[in-house]
């Protein structure tokens, strides 16, 4: 092999080993980022064919309706927890520390971020409330298929305050 066919063979293998390391490096870094969505019976029984269950420490979301009666407030602070269940009646329970959605109720869907703590609680460092009845994510619809939705109660004073 003359000098000049090395020379490019061996820029041609540092450019593959440069692109492939890099590859790797961002993989990595996003392998981190990644939340998985589970609903409650995903959680405890597994998901997919394989039956894969999250490790204790992982983050994750999770969506399902919020059990009624099952919300429980520190009076000293802003902790609040509460239980989820979908369709499959598997029940997670879910800590927050933090000011919650106007939108979330007891009887209505959510979706929690957080982290897994044991094999049925969440850590959640964010939990979102469905804005409308009509708009639901894909998983969390398929997930909730024959749970009622509870409507919230008003009274005759809550809606006259709308209509002005």
């Amino acid at each position: 092999m003359n000098p000049r066919r090395k020379k490019r063979m061996t820029l041609i293998i540092a450019i593959l080993l440069g692109l492939s390391v890099m590859t790797g490096l961002v993989l990595y870094a996003l392998e981190q980022n990644i939340d998985l969505f589970y609903t409650p019976t995903e959680l405890v029984e597994g998901k997919g064919e394989a039956k894969l269950k999250p490790e204790v420490g992982q983050r994750l979301r999770i969506g399902g309706m919020v059990v009624p009666n099952s919300v429980s407030r520190d009076q000293e602070s802003l902790k609040v927890s509460f239980d989820l269940v979908d369709a499959g009646n598997e029940v997670i329970t879910v800590t927050f520390d933090g000011i919650l959605p106007d939108l979330f109720r007891e009887g209505q869907g959510i979706v929690a971020q957080g982290h897994l703590t044991d094999a049925r609680t969440i850590e959640a460092f964010e939990v979102l409330a469905k804005h409308d009845e009509e708009y639901m994510p894909p998983e969390v619809a398929e997930a909730l298929k024959g749970i009622e939705h509870i409507k919230p109660e008003y009274s005759p004073e809550q809606l006259q305050g709308s209509r002005s």
